[in-house]
């Protein structure tokens, strides 16, 4: 026997002296299911030493006797006019990509055929010889190709395609032996008289193109295995399954097989856990085993030919959930296959959007009209009806709420601005067409959990939106499916969706584990209500990083107040009604506050500009000077109260009269805020529970501005009450003792950037706002710059999108104002809660460059802390 040429079989295993590169991926990949034991098809594979110099040797003896061995186990007998054994002959590559034809039913000669046929039936005995030919036709295409002749390539090439269309029919329109007739020819001279000189033919014709292969460095190995047929007769089946369920993770075969079927063309499949119970326990063995080899899920392939199992291939599986990878990740711990650090190591943060968020069931949307593309603003899948306008969504939601009917809404717009906060925390997901991931939309979505696209392309007129082909009214359906990886999509029509379950996808399990490396630096969340603390408490928060109390105000019961409040004409006024916010504002702290309980709570005080709180259309206008005069008692002039609106209108309010400069000069609004924060604060200590404020003060660009806000000043007789100065009011006030707390800022501008280490005389801890920070380093506007990013994108003027992942001038500030900030304060506390806090490519610069933590929405704190166990892990490592 040749010392280049190997037999393997489930008892028979290629010894380990034998390097494995001599034997290609695929015979590598066989050697492995015999070391395993499996009921693996019995072959050989002529080494990579041997493959390609077939013409300098004769090995017809060793493969005669090798193919009796496989004969004697698979009970069948190569050349057998009765029952005749086929073969495959696998080119086996030690690249992942080979250009090389699939090659079966080796065996096939005319004095076979009646024998075969008899098996498997007329019709399919033509196919195989068609499957065949095709497969000799295209190494001789090859060669010719190789060699220059013009001739015989265009003579294949005619004839391939002819093959091709034959193969495709259902209905062959010659006999097996008829093919063999007309296609004799075109073959190697007495191709289909002898099983032995066909096979041989084959090899030899095979090893001169692979000598003949500029690609082939000797590194190409051949592997030659019997064929079998899961519709060989009664009780023979094909199939294929997954290790485990590839949505849900569930330990349960997934998978279909088909009695007396060669595969599932044309086929009506069975549930694989109905194969029967002997099969069924065989295949889960193969299928765990493979699980606990290759620490993932495996789809295998196998047929019974006869009642005989035999597996034919296994691979990874590429369109699996991230759910159903963490369950297997667990299973394997759980049973010490794998320990934590490769269970942290396994899953890239970025998947879990998938498991926070719905996900389409693939098999709801056959048939609907669609539209791929757009920017992805918040992952995940939504369906609902869709309205226009906060209005329109809101009244349609209570309706559907009093009728007991369909909830569920998708807000479209053009843009999103604050007081569409309120349609999107009820919708099931948002579509708009100005800005991109961090639009106003594509950032309250991600707050609430919501679905969010945007699709430039999309052209809004009245009550009906386009999208390339299709489009859609008020009130009609459709579905959202925004992937983490790939392009948006917009389904015309109602798809069914696979609801997340963070407690049975085995997330909290998972991120409990991650949690065991987190030290030091952590992970707090972006939330502005109980429900969002609790949400992020749940998922493995240490505690709240930014509170936006703006986000509070525009609840419908507080709204009208709230522009009462801005429009009022006197400091007396403006009093009065804020005395009516207090309480609103101390039960929404006490809420968080007790959620968080013993963890940070950081309360940003009011940030937006004004302008925003008040009435954008007729209908919001009506409504409040309803409201005005039910509490007045007198209708209000409504050409003053415009006059009044626009007079606070701003031509850039972004950079106008917002956060501290609010308080500046209207300094009755923080000390309402400062006042309920201390009154919840009290009342939960009053209830035994820690609680432990942080007060931020927004936009600062200067340390005057925080000293002021922080601790006051007396000027020219008046008084400006500082936070220090309000809390302790209300401490003596409540006869209370002192809570501790800290005051700090968000740094937000290059200017409190550059000045961090005089504001850190006045704050005690930093919070870099990093989507302010990025516009005004930058100068460029996240809500507009999607439309000149494609140009930047295309000259490589900005690496990637600068409010996803961190620009390199905006890391040089944050460093900067860390640094110069703790040389004033040493014990600064520092952490990041602008968008950027979930992208796992910020998370180790954030830790490198000495911040404490990083906030961000409550569904993204499973990305961050994943990333930051990674990034541990990794510093350790």
């Amino acid at each position: 026997m040749d010392n280049r040429i190997h037999f393997f079989s489930s008892l028979d295993v290629i010894p380990k002296k034998v390097d494995s590169e001599l034997l290609g991926i695929r015979g590598r990949q066989a050697n492995e299911f015999a070391e395993l034991g499996f009921p693996i098809l019995p072959g050989f594979i002529i080494n990579t030493q041997l493959a390609s110099q077939l013409d300098k040797v004769d090995i017809k003896k060793d493969v005669k006797f090798l193919l009796e061995k496989c004969a004697s186990i698979v009970g069948k007998k190569f050349g057998d006019p009765e029952n005749p054994m086929l073969i495959k002959i696998v080119v086996s590559s030690n690249l992942a990509v080979s250009n090389y034809p699939t090659l079966h039913n080796f065996g096939l000669v005319r004095s076979v055929i009646p024998g075969f046929a008899k098996w498997v039936g007329e019709t399919f005995a033509a196919h195989e010889v068609l499957f065949m030919v095709r497969g000799i036709l295209k190494i001789e295409e090859q060669l010719a190709s190789i060699v220059n002749d013009t001739e015989k390539l265009t003579t294949y090439k005619d004839l391939l395609a002819k093959l091709a269309k034959e193969i495709d029919s259902e209905h062959p329109a010659k006999s097996a032996l008829e093919y063999m007739d007309f296609y004799g020819p075109y073959v190697p001279a007495e191709f289909f008289d002898s099983a032995d000189n066909q096979l041989m033919i084959t090899l030899r014709e095979l090893s001169k193109l692979l000598s003949l292969d500029s690609q082939n460095d000797n590194d190409t190995a051949l592997m030659i295995q019997p064929m079998v047929y899961g519709n060989y007769g009664k009780d023979s089946c094909s199939g294929a399954f997954f290790s485990r369920n590839i949505v849900t993770g569930e330990k349960k075969l997934q998978g279909e097989f088909y009695r007396e079927k060669f595969n599932e063309i044309g086929a009506t499949g069975q549930d694989i856990e109905k194969i029967g119970p002997e099969h069924l326990k065989q295949l889960q063995k193969i299928a765990w085993t493979l699980e606990d080899k290759f620490k993932e899920i495996r789809q295998i392939r196998f047929t019974v030919e006869k009642g005989k199992l035999w597996l034919i291939e296994q691979r990874p599986v590429d369109q699996k959930s991230t759910q159903a990878d963490i369950k297997l990740l667990l299973d394997l711990a759980k049973r010490k296959i794998i320990d934590n650090t490769y269970v942290v190591k396994a899953i890239q943060p970025p998947r879990l959007n998938e498991i926070l968020h719905p996900i389409i069931d693939p098999s709801a949307i056959k048939g609907l009209p669609k539209w791929s593309g757009g920017i992805a603003g918040a992952p995940g899948a939504a369906i609902g009806r869709v309205y226009f306008s906060t209005d329109a969504l809101l009244e349609a939601h209570k309706v559907a709420l009093q009728k007991n009917e369909d909830h569920r809404f998708i807000l479209v717009m053009p843009a999103t601005f604050a007081d569409d906060v309120k349609a999107i925390e009820v919708a099931t997901g948002v579509l708009s067409c100005e800005g991109g991931y961090s639009a106003h939309a594509s950032v309250v979505a991600r707050q609430y959990g919501k679905v969010s696209v945007v699709i430039p392309a999309m052209k809004i007129r009245g009550k009906k939106a386009t999208i390339g082909d299709i489009s859609f009214s008020e009130g009609d359906y459709i579905t959202l499916n925004v992937p983490y990886y790939g392009d948006p999509t917009v389904y015309l029509g109602q798809a069914k969706l696979i609801e997340p379950d963070p407690s049975e996808s085995g997330l909290l399990e998972f991120i409990s584990i991650a949690k065991q490396f987190v030290n030091g630096f952590h992970v707090r969340a972006n939330a502005d209500s109980p429900r969002d603390a609790n949400l992020a408490l749940s998922f493995g928060a240490e505690g709240i990083g930014l509170c936006r109390t703006e986000h509070m105000f525009f609840h419908k019961d507080r709204i009208n107040v709230f522009r009462e409040m801005i429009l009022s004409d006197s400091l007396e006024e403006r009093s009065t009604v804020l005395e009516k916010l207090r309480p609103m504002q101390r039960d929404d702290f006490y809420g968080i506050f007790k959620a968080m309980a013993g963890k940070e709570v950081t309360i940003r005080l009011l940030d937006a500009p004004l302008h925003e709180f008040l009435p954008h259309n007729d209908e919001e206008l009506a409504a409040f000077m309803t409201y005005l005069e039910k509490t007045k008692g007198k209708k209000p002039n409504k050409a003053e109260l415009l006059a009044r609106i626009e007079a606070l209108a701003e031509f850039n309010p972004m950079l106008g009269h917002r956060g501290c400069r609010i308080a500046v000069s209207y300094p009755e609004i923080y000390a309402m805020q400062v006042k309920a924060i201390f009154e919840a604060a009290f009342k939960l200590r009053d209830e035994k529970i820690e609680v432990f404020p942080e007060i931020m003060v927004p936009i600062v660009m200067n340390a005057n501005e925080l000293k002021l806000i922080a601790f006051g000043k007396k000027i020219e007789g008046k008084n400006y009450h500082g936070i220090v100065d309000v809390e302790e009011e209300i401490r003596s006030e409540l006869q209370k003792k002192p809570i501790p707390y800290r005051i700090g800022t968000m740094i937000e501008l290059p200017a409190a950037a550059l000045g961090a280490g005089e504001i850190a005389k006045y704050g005690q801890f930093f919070s870099f706002g990093t989507n302010d920070l990025t516009q005004t380093t930058l100068g460029i506007s996240r809500d507009d710059f999607t439309s000149f990013m494609p140009d930047y994108t295309l000259f490589d003027l900005l690496e990637g999108n600068p409010f996803s992942t961190l620009d390199p001038r905006v890391k040089e500030l944050i460093v900067m104002a860390v640094e110069r900030g703790r040389m004033t304060r040493p014990d600064l506390v520092c952490g990041l809660c602008g968008e950027h806090g979930a992208n796992p490519a910020n998370v180790r610069f954030c830790i490198d460059a000495g911040l404490n933590y990083v906030s961000c929405s409550s569904y993204s704190v499973p990305i961050a802390l994943l990333a930051v166990a990674q990034a541990e892990l990794e510093r350790t490592n």
